[in-house]
């Protein structure tokens, strides 16, 4: 992982290497969140500063029960907790404690740009035909997202590919407001994209990503799942009847089993050229077994954790609230010299 992460370049002024990143608690974690975003959480532990983020702001850019919204908050929260986010390592809290990420979302707003915002693949997928149906906090969603990244300073995000445009309006966002107010002041943020799997397929379909709102649970392994219901879900997963390949290439036109292989591979944290040395020849009889083995092993001891931490969420309230005041005091210097900047006026008190 150190190797994949280098400080930009672009800008003249020396930022500390911070990491930033979050997950939207609107629905429990699956596969797909573990390996796209919390296993590289916790391997960058250790290399620089990390903040991690429950954006429950961004949660609510469509309808949301509010009890529910709480009860997942806290279970997300225990999710990382339990993957191995070490609140003593890591700051952790949820977003709508620290008033500084809504604060400067709204300067971003004025300093991003229709057109931007309106070509932002996401914003066309989930308002789709009914866009004015939809919530402005909807179509504005990147723009608080780069809020939330350099309300912070952060250097680098580790994002899925579906999120990769977000950080590159968030780096269009930074230089436009450093050009506009001729200053230097907001870094030019890299995403960190790496790993087999940081896309994460359905379990039924393996061309449409996996989902906590898929209608099908056995689409997807929840992080809340035991192991008897993990083995099972990977023993029914969708493949084809063709044997493994001896190359990722022998994959391509293959999305079920492309997908299986390339779980394998994050869990194992092996190559996918590896797992293919090891299966080649062999078929998804022998294969699927021994992914439902190893999933097992990586993940019932996450979800029993979990159930333990879930018994005490007033703990898990502590926590986020220690996290809270952790990133409020990184925030509010950031979010006052943009006040200055920009021109605002406050009182010292």
């Amino acid at each position: 992982m150190a190797d994949a992460i280098q400080t930009p370049h672009a800008s003249q002024t020396k930022f500390s290497p911070r990491v930033f990143s979050g997950i939207q608690p609107s629905g429990g974690l699956t596969l797909g969140n573990y390996l796209g975003a919390l296993k590289r959480f916790v391997a960058m532990q250790g290399q620089m500063e990390t903040i991690y983020c429950l954006v429950d702001l961004h949660a609510i850019t469509v309808w949301q029960e509010p009890e529910r919204l709480r009860q997942q908050t806290r279970e997300a929260a225990a999710g990382f907790i339990a993957a191995g986010i070490d609140p003593a390592r890591s700051i952790l809290f949820n977003q709508s404690q620290v008033s500084a990420h809504a604060e400067l979302g709204w300067i971003f707003n004025c300093v991003a740009r229709m057109g931007w915002m309106s070509r932002m693949t996401q914003w066309k997928d989930k308002a789709g035909k009914n866009a004015e149906a939809a919530s402005l906090g909807l179509f504005a969603y990147p723009s608080l997202m780069a809020a939330d990244i350099l309300v912070y300073h952060a250097t680098h995000v580790p994002v899925g590919e579906d999120q990769k445009q977000h950080v590159e309006l968030t780096r269009d966002i930074a230089a436009k407001f450093n050009h506009d107010y001729k200053v230097d002041f907001f870094p030019l943020t890299e995403p960190v994209i790496e790993g087999a799997a940081t896309r994460v397929m359905s379990l039924r379909d393996g061309t449409k990503k996996m989902s906590k709102s898929d209608p099908s649970d056995q689409s997807r392994i929840n992080l809340t799942d035991d192991a008897d219901t993990i083995a099972s879900k990977f023993r029914k997963a969708r493949t084809d009847a063709e044997l493994l390949p001896d190359t990722p290439e022998g994959l391509k036109d293959r999305p079920e089993a492309r997908n299986l292989v390339n779980i394998y591979a994050a869990l194992a944290d092996l190559t996918v050229e590896e797992v293919l040395a090891d299966y080649a020849g062999r078929g998804f009889a022998v294969f699927k077994p021994a992914l439902a083995d190893l999933a097992v092993a990586k993940l019932a001891p996450i979800s029993t954790e979990m159930q333990r931490l879930m018994a005490d969420p007033a703990e898990i309230d502590r926590i986020l609230g220690a996290g809270a005041e952790k990133a409020d005091a990184i925030a509010q210097p950031i979010l006052a010299k943009t006040l200055e900047i920009t021109g605002m006026i406050r009182s010292r008190r």
